[in-house]
């Protein structure tokens, strides 16, 4: 098998490869590193890449037996600069922190780093995270592999970048407001957002409403359900959506593979805050049409609102001022303006707005077994399109590209998005599944037989 060959393979199969000996750690990782080498300079997925110590890791995996319940042993995957590894920056995209190496791998790092995974470098994001594009001050923007001159989206722009172009297999990503499912659906990756608290907090925060997670990005349902095995801190409880014979050992990688019992599904291919564009629609309603010819009941809905944009307001604000920074006239403009009056609110308050909100969605969800919409209802915005806009206008019109994604973070619900077209402008389009709270299972199913209908996995990378 070539090189190309082997890039193609999802990361699951290539770690069978590696577990089989037809494949050495080694060796994948210098496919990998090369492929870097080659191509980041122009997608800047990557803010710092790791070579020695991924190829030292890569050969101390080789010399040792991979354990049966590790299926990413020896494989490579990259962690977004938002979590620490140790002997790593950590500069969170922001130039008001001092390059000093981090001395441990923060809780969900020691996970990834347990099941043998090979971390080659850390990828971009925006400043904290603060954005759904990455383009912060310390570095040049991270850029679509599909069209250099548009974003890859955000927070985790990098990780999605660097799938889309073959740089890593499967990343990590964070999920605040769509930062894994706005950047996957840009860049015609898996991307999924658990359920609250089936991820352990990487830093070890227990808020009962914390609106952000971590979550994996692959190249398939498959590996990304395999990823969150990797993540989780539990097994999952199987649904009686799904039908089957049970593993004896339940996994969301098992789980997944569950034929779906026919569900009851809203969709909503449209939303309040901005219009979806024909083509966009277009992609969810033919997913919704497939989603009918394997039996499920679709059940049209109204646009998708009840919130209005300035209630996210005090919950991004709370989040960011949350950051450690020690002086904020370093940071960007709406990043500054979103700290500093986060500082003056008090937790309550924003508990409530964030129960207010729950409330609303979960209401809206309603008795529904699941809700289909496009992850996002516009294209990737050209490169630099929210540079120089007062902070309130950057805010609402990032806004736009999160409408069908950040309500579910307050609610806690699993989503996920799947690559579904590829539009006029060779952009691609992906539509989004959210779940009952703690059904992730069942999401992930339902995602991996909507995949296989779509056809999305035999395409080849964006470069």
């Amino acid at each position: 098998m070539d090189e190309s060959e082997i890039l193609q393979q999802s990361a699951l199969a290539q770690g069978a490869m590696i577990r089989a000996g037809r494949l050495s750690s080694e060796e994948l990782t210098s496919l990998y590193l090369g492929r870097i080498a080659r191509l980041d300079d122009t997608t800047h997925a990557f803010v710092e890449v790791t070579a020695d110590e991924a190829l030292r890791a890569a050969r101390k995996a080789d010399r040792a037996r991979p354990p049966d319940d590790a299926p990413f042993y020896g494989v490579p995957t990259a962690i977004k600069d938002l979590n620490a590894v140790r002997g790593t920056f950590m500069r969170m995209g922001s130039r008001a922190f001092p390059r000093l190496l981090t001395p441990a791998d923060d809780l969900l790092v020691a996970r990834i780093r347990r099941a043998g995974m090979i971390i080659v470098g850390k990828t971009s994001t925006s400043e904290l995270g603060a954005l759904p594009v990455t383009e912060p001050d310390t570095h040049a923007p991270s850029r679509n592999p599909w069209d250099l001159g548009v974003t890859p989206g955000g927070s985790s722009g990098g990780a999605g970048g660097a799938l889309a172009a073959g740089l890593v297999p499967i990343a990590q990503g964070s999920d605040g407001g769509g930062s894994v499912r706005i950047p996957a659906s840009f860049c015609g990756v898996v991307g999924f957002k658990p359920s609250r608290g089936v991820v352990e907090n990487p830093f070890g925060m227990d808020l009962p409403d914390i609106v952000w997670t971590c979550g994996p990005m692959g190249r398939s349902v498959e590996d990304v359900a395999a990823f969150l095995d990797v993540m989780a801190t539990a097994a999952p409880v199987p649904s009686p959506s799904l039908e089957g014979v049970l593993p004896s050992t339940p996994s969301y990688r098992a789980l997944c593979k569950l034929a779906v019992r026919p569900l009851r599904i809203r969709f909503a291919p449209t939303v309040y805050i901005v219009a979806t564009t024909d083509e966009v629609r277009a992609a969810a309603e033919r997913a919704a049409t497939l989603l009918s010819d394997l039996g499920h009941r679709i059940e049209p809905q109204p646009a998708l609102g009840g919130v209005e944009i300035d209630e996210f307001l005090p919950i991004w604000q709370e989040l960011i001022a949350a950051v450690p920074v020690s002086d904020w006239s370093l940071t960007q403009p709406l990043t500054r303006w979103l700290g500093e009056a986060g500082k003056k609110l008090q937790r309550r308050d924003v508990s409530a707005v964030i129960a207010s909100i729950s409330r609303r969605i979960l209401d809206l969800f309603g008795d529904a077994d699941m809700l289909l919409t496009p992850t996002v209802a516009v294209p990737p915005v050209p490169i630099g399109a929210l540079k120089g806009l007062a902070p309130l206008d950057t805010f609402r019109r990032a806004a736009q590209l999160g409408a069908f994604t950040a309500p579910f973070n307050i609610s806690g619900q699993p989503a996920i998005s799947v690559p579904a077209a590829l539009s006029e402008g060779k952009h691609p389009i992906g539509v989004q599944l959210v779940g009952k709270v703690g059904d992730d299972a069942t999401v992930l199913a339902l995602g991996r037989a909507l995949e296989a209908r779509l056809g999305w996995r035999q395409r080849a990378y964006a470069v």
